[in-house]
């Protein structure tokens, strides 16, 4: 979503480029480049900042530009709909003191009221009451204020047409047995677009498979979660669209980095736990299962933003209880990084992505995938006898060590969930070294 663009991917957004002082005829055509970039960038910010529930900041932003109070992105939602889906109320009061549309509506049709009412936010949805605020598109109570058209027989509102999607300039970001992924563009705009081997456009397992990830993706939206755009379905080859994130992926930031800095690794954990926390919140849970570096994306080179991708193997679920166990296929997911409940073909639950957090956290600070002297099916064998990594790092505190080894317990039951890690996190982050604290905007 690039409601959570930062302000390189937004200054990026319109191609940028270097030059001199401009002058001759072009001086002002490169001036009006310069302003619209630096708009870009604001634009880009008042909405990071309103989802960083960071008053302050969004206030700042308007009594510089009020216009910015009606910053679109490219799902068309506002500063206000970011903060309605969060339950910032401070945020919310700032935005309609500077005049936000409480009933502006996104490309859901949603408006910020229905996203608060969608995510049960209860004293948001008061506020927004108060000033009017309506409840209409597919997340609230589905009041429209004019007939809608009904849409055509057996033609999702995501499907895309082939011809829509440029391939002119593309290049392979990815692969597996399944296809490969590409950087292309769509409506203007670089996508990733995961395209099935025509050869196995005819499995009927693929072909299930992917319908799966297209059903399962739909319906998710949140800021740490790789945004799906639409899919091809009705056409050969089956095409996946998704957001296109310019940071590359975790497992190559870190083959290049080695070891992260306590706070970034905090930072980072966060933002993994955050999209999480999500994915296994009752009662439509998302059990991830295949959580590693290389399904964890970086929103652009500075690395401020990730988010978690890839939905190829999870399961949705619905739960009647919260301690329900289900019987799922062992041995999904990468071994390196798959709980023993899994390698042994035991019942589990969404506690195994719980446990492969812990991997990856584990392997931020120390710098190497866990148990990097191990074959991986041999590291998955030899964690499922009982072994964990060693903790070699300096930068792991009393209190980091103590909750990745409780994230990696054996017992499934004695690992805590995502909205306890978050807490955990946050309170861990509070007691760094007041230098460590990570800010996106220092230069």
């Amino acid at each position: 979503m690039s409601s959570e663009s930062t302000p390189e991917s937004a200054g990026n957004a319109d191609g940028g480029g270097k030059g001199g002082t401009p002058c001759g005829p072009s001086a002002a055509g490169e001036k009006g480049k310069q302003k619209e970039k630096a708009r870009v960038s604001r634009t880009s910010l008042i909405l990071w900042h309103a989802h960083q529930n960071d008053a302050v900041a969004v206030r700042k932003l308007l009594e510089e530009d009020r216009s910015l109070v009606h910053a679109r992105d490219y799902d068309n939602r506002t500063p206000l709909h970011v903060a309605s889906l969060h339950g910032w109320i401070d945020v919310a009061k700032c935005l309609i003191d500077y005049g936000a549309d409480v009933n502006a509506q996104d490309r859901w049709k949603n408006t910020p009221l229905a996203d608060a009412e969608g995510a049960k936010k209860h004293a948001m949805i008061e506020l927004l009451k108060s000033y009017g605020g309506l409840s209409f598109g597919q997340t609230g109570s589905h009041f429209e204020p004019k007939p809608v058209p009904p849409p055509l027989p057996n033609k999702c509102d995501w499907e895309i047409e082939p011809s829509e999607l440029d391939f002119s300039n593309s290049n392979i970001i990815g692969k597996g047995s399944f296809g490969e992924i590409l950087k292309a563009h769509w409506r203007g705009t670089p996508v990733a677009v995961k395209r099935i081997l025509p050869s196995l456009s005819d499995d009927r397992l693929v072909t299930q498979d992917f319908r799966h990830e297209v059903i399962l993706l739909v319906k998710l939206r949140h800021p740490n979660i790789v945004q799906f755009l639409g899919a091809v379905t009705e056409k050969k080859p089956l095409m996946l669209i998704t957001e296109y994130l310019r940071g590359g992926d975790l497992h190559q930031y870190l083959k290049e980095k080695g070891s992260l800095s306590p706070s970034t690794a905090i930072n980072f954990a966060l933002d993994i736990a955050r999209g999480m926390a999500y994915l296994h919140n009752e009662p439509n849970v998302v059990i991830h299962r295949d959580l590693k570096p290389r399904n964890v994306l970086l929103v652009n080179s500075s690395a401020d933003h990730l988010k978690v991708g890839d939905f190829g193997l999870s399961k949705l679920i619905k739960v009647q209880n919260s301690h329900d166990v289900y019987k799922m296929t062992g041995e999904t997911g990468s071994y390196r990084y798959m709980a023993p409940e899994v390698f042994k073909h035991r019942k589990y639950d969404k506690k195994v992505d719980v446990f492969s957090f812990a991997m990856i956290l584990y392997e931020m600070l120390e710098g190497d995938p866990p148990l990097a002297n191990y074959e991986p099916y041999e590291a998955a064998k030899y964690v499922a006898e009982g072994h964990r990594p060693s903790f070699r790092s300096k930068g792991y505190s009393h209190e980091l060590r103590e909750l990745t080894e409780q994230c990696w317990a054996a017992d499934m039951n004695q690992r805590p969930p995502f909205l306890e890690i978050l807490k955990r996190l946050e309170k861990i982050k509070e007691n760094l070294p007041a230098d460590h604290h990570w800010s996106i905007f220092n230069s």
